[in-house]
């Protein structure tokens, strides 16, 4: 399965993300309010960065308090590690543990067209699993 089904088969919504030029305050403000670990930072309609819960902790530790008053563009991740709309669902799993992120931006060309996560994967991984569970268990009932 392709990241495009896993995202065609999700509620449509809009993906919260951040401009480089916001606070950390205001980005752990959106984290918070949407309970979100991660959003895209996006300048001129292109994802420059990621922003998640672990840059704050970083940035924190590093600069102390303080750190909330400077801008995103200061601790997010970049660039940004992305996928495609056509990468299978385990090539980006495989991607997020490999360098342990816990989500990707997906972009078609330069334009964003999704955002997941670990859990999105992970769901689909354990629903497949599942499906395939009880395929089989049909198929020793009827032999």
């Amino acid at each position: 399965m392709t990241i495009a089904k896993l995202l065609e088969a999700r509620a449509p919504g809009d993906i919260i993300a951040l401009n480089p030029d916001e606070t950390m305050r205001a980005a752990v403000e959106k984290l918070t309010q949407n309970r979100i670990g991660a959003m895209p930072v996006i300048a001129d309609g292109k994802v420059v960065g990621v922003f998640s819960e672990r840059d704050v902790i970083k940035c924190l530790q590093s600069v102390g308090d303080g750190a909330l008053d400077s801008k995103v563009s200061e601790a997010m991740t970049s660039p940004a590690v992305t996928v495609t709309p056509q990468t299978s669902v385990l090539g980006a799993l495989s991607q997020m543990t490999e360098r342990r992120f816990r989500h990707l931006p997906v972009l078609d060309g330069e334009r964003m067209v999704g955002f997941v996560s670990i859990g999105d994967l992970v769901k689909y991984r354990m629903d497949r699993i599942e499906a395939e569970k009880t395929a089989m268990r049909d198929y020793i009932q009827t032999v």
